[in-house]
């Protein structure tokens, strides 16, 4: 049943002293998670154009890694890696949408990393949008593991950025300044301002913040019928700039997501958290040429090939940060490869918990406190829209294919991280190695089967 209720855009003023937690408090560890941001698109990772400097800060004070992958080319599978441990070869939700039952939620024994860490003792929310679990299915985010939930349930709901109503844990919220066509409650104000209650009222316990905010993603209904897809309050510092409104728009929900970024750090410190806080910053894949917007206009590529929806390095690989004082060096940058899967072994090390078996991920903690690093033997991605699409990277070797019984295209990514020679004729050994990951290293699914007849 769904209730009524008004939201207020203000939290509680902030507490301004806390008593030192002891030496045996669990690190709390918050993952922010963008959603269409590029390589490029960071002013860490190249952008000139684009005012990033909270985001940036977390890259001087930690981690910066060059190789990290998001778990799909789309929204909800990468959701699905990124919580579940797995690859998109074995993980329960592979595309936005099953062809034959839409969307597809997570079943009770998909365990999530909220799951985990809340068996651990933290307290999980999650703040932004969710896509792998519908209302009154075994997928909603209060049946996989979070305490407090506030946000978007799916990401077609998630477009919109003055929606009529949003999800409190298992009840629907209504926006009475969005009704009848008003624009007064812009979404992502209301959820970072949750994510920051969220922080202030678990001080006292270790927590799991899941931010995933959905800036800077278009409105792409807006931007069919508009032409401008970049729904933003303001255009705040690029007002005045000679670009297109829509990419105005763009640069501003990147600006803004920056500055509720530096509001959870600046809040972290005066809760006397921070050394006690591991933060991760990534992006769900690659930068999106959606509601008007070109990926071309701030180099949101960051030199790779394809965008959003291609399973070359631009669709794939994505800015990635961690920040952890007393623990990770700051000013570091890491070529350790790694993906999305990886996340929930992580977190259970540093939660001091072992994960689930059946995963495909590794823990990465070793990486970010600057040790040894187990690596993986490859890394594996699938992908459904337009037909059936595979990806493998196996060191530096990287393989594409398109359709079942189409040819391997084969790059060397130490050489060619731009995917423009296919070395596929010349290197016929690493060909069939990598034939033989495609065909192995997923299982199949009812509910994602493999076209037939496509090539």
């Amino acid at each position: 049943m769904t209730r009524r209720k008004f939201l207020a855009t203000s939290t509680a003023a902030a507490l301004t002293t806390t008593q030192a937690f002891p030496q045996a408090r669990k690190p709390n560890i918050i993952f922010i998670l963008a959603d269409d941001l590029g390589y490029g698109d960071l002013g860490c990772y190249g952008q000139k154009r684009i005012d990033t400097a909270n985001i940036d800060r977390l890259a001087a004070e930690g981690m910066r890694f060059t190789d990290c992958y998001a778990g799909s080319t789309v929204c909800a599978p990468s959701r699905s890696c990124l919580m579940t441990g797995q690859h998109t070869g074995h993980t329960r939700v592979r595309g936005n949408a099953s062809p034959t039952l839409g969307r597809v939620p997570l079943r009770p024994e998909d365990t999530t990393v909220a799951e985990v860490l809340k068996r651990a003792g933290y307290r999980t929310g999650l703040f932004g949008k969710w896509g792998v679990g519908e209302a009154n299915t075994t997928g909603r985010p209060t049946e996989k593991g979070f305490d407090e939930f506030f946000g978007y349930l799916n990401q077609t709901h998630a477009h919109s950025y003055y929606p009529d109503h949003l999800w409190d844990k298992d009840e629907q919220v209504f926006l009475p300044g969005n009704l009848a066509g008003g624009k007064r409650e812009y979404s992502h104000d209301l959820i970072a301002e949750r994510a920051l209650e969220f922080v202030r009222n678990s001080k006292g316990q270790p927590f799991f913040l899941y931010l995933a905010l959905t800036i800077p993603h278009a409105n792409n209904e807006a931007g069919r019928f508009l032409g401008d897809g970049m729904e933003v309050p303001d255009y705040g510092p690029y007002a005045a700039e000679n670009w297109p409104t829509t990419e105005k728009g763009f640069a501003a929900m990147v600006t803004r997501m920056d500055r509720d970024i530096g509001r959870l750090m600046a809040l972290l410190k005066e809760l006397n958290l921070d050394n006690d806080t591991v933060v991760l910053f990534s992006s769900d894949n690659g930068p999106h040429r959606e509601g008007g917007h070109d990926p071309e206009f701030f180099g949101s590529r960051g030199g790779l090939r394809g965008i959003k929806r291609d399973l070359y390095e631009g669709g794939i690989r994505v800015p990635t940060l961690a920040r952890w004082p007393g623990r990770i060096a700051p000013g570091q940058v890491s070529s350790q490869a790694w993906a999305f899967w990886d996340v929930l072994p992580t977190a259970a090390e540093i939660a001091g918990v072992a994960p689930p078996a059946g995963i495909d991920g590794i823990s990465m903690l070793p990486a970010l406190l600057g040790k040894p690093q187990k690596d993986h033997e490859y890394f594996y991605w699938e992908f459904f829209e337009g037909g059936f699409h595979q990806a493998v990277r196996m060191g530096d070797w990287k393989a594409v294919r398109h359709g079942v019984q189409g040819p391997v295209e084969l790059y060397n990514l130490k050489e060619d991280l731009a995917e423009t020679r296919d070395l596929a004729r010349e290197q016929g050994g690493v060909v069939r190695r990598m034939e033989e990951i495609l065909r192995t290293a997923r299982s199949e699914s009812k509910e994602f089967p493999i076209p037939q007849g496509r090539s």
